[in-house]
């Protein structure tokens, strides 16, 4: 079972993403980025976070920032689009202007088959919508480039030892390839992780 919490950034994907999440989670709530507290998002303890595409940066991304600050070792978190350079910040990369602004264009992306590409075979096409990137030069050692263009830049992220992914461009858009694969392995990937660490949790002494 997944119960999955959307933070919407005020964007006008969002819903899209929400019609690709739907047939693979127990259940999806939506929230805005202004209307609900990390400390409340903690309480409620959803099975994963989805960090929504936006109009933004993320400075100005509501509570995302000290969201995945704060969740990062507890709930399996994917962002897209903005949710991406959410966490390339939070983990100490550098967003800056990209080198051409992307609204709307499909290009190829590059990947390795690892985490949220695991069993897509070769580049596939992806549309994006940003005018803003995870500096690569910047990326720290903690995150890992899943996927990028063929001129380098990124277009996925994944931690390597917490269970937080994400990329660049929109999964949920008609135009791109594997959306339902890339958001089905995230799920798996965040039923594996909950398996283990909250079972884990559940079974430690009190106080510790």
């Amino acid at each position: 079972m997944t119960r999955v919490l959307v933070i919407d950034n005020y964007d006008s994907f969002t819903w899209n993403l929400v019609h690709l999440l739907g047939p693979l989670a127990t259940s999806v709530e939506v929230v805005r980025n202004d209307a609900i507290t990390t400390d409340q998002v903690l309480a409620s303890r959803p099975d994963a976070i989805v960090l929504s595409p936006g109009p933004c940066t993320p400075n100005e991304a509501g509570i995302c920032l000290d969201l995945v600050k704060r969740v990062s070792p507890e709930i399996p978190t994917f962002g897209v689009c903005l949710g991406l350079q959410t966490i390339g910040q939070v983990f100490g990369g550098t967003v800056s202007r990209a080198p051409l602004p992307m609204h709307g264009k499909v290009s190829e992306v590059e990947h390795g088959g690892q985490a949220v590409f695991r069993g897509i075979n070769g580049p596939f096409k992806a549309t994006r919508y940003h005018s803003l990137i995870v500096d690569r030069e910047t990326c720290p050692a903690d995150l890992q480039v899943t996927a990028e263009t063929a001129d380098g830049l990124v277009m996925g992220l994944s931690h390597r030892s917490l269970p937080i992914h994400g990329v660049q461009f929109h999964p949920e858009s008609i135009l791109s390839e594997h959306g339902v694969t890339i958001m089905r392995n995230f799920f798996e990937l965040a039923a594996d992780w909950n398996a283990q660490h909250r079972a884990a949790g559940a079974a430690a002494p009190a106080g510790h």
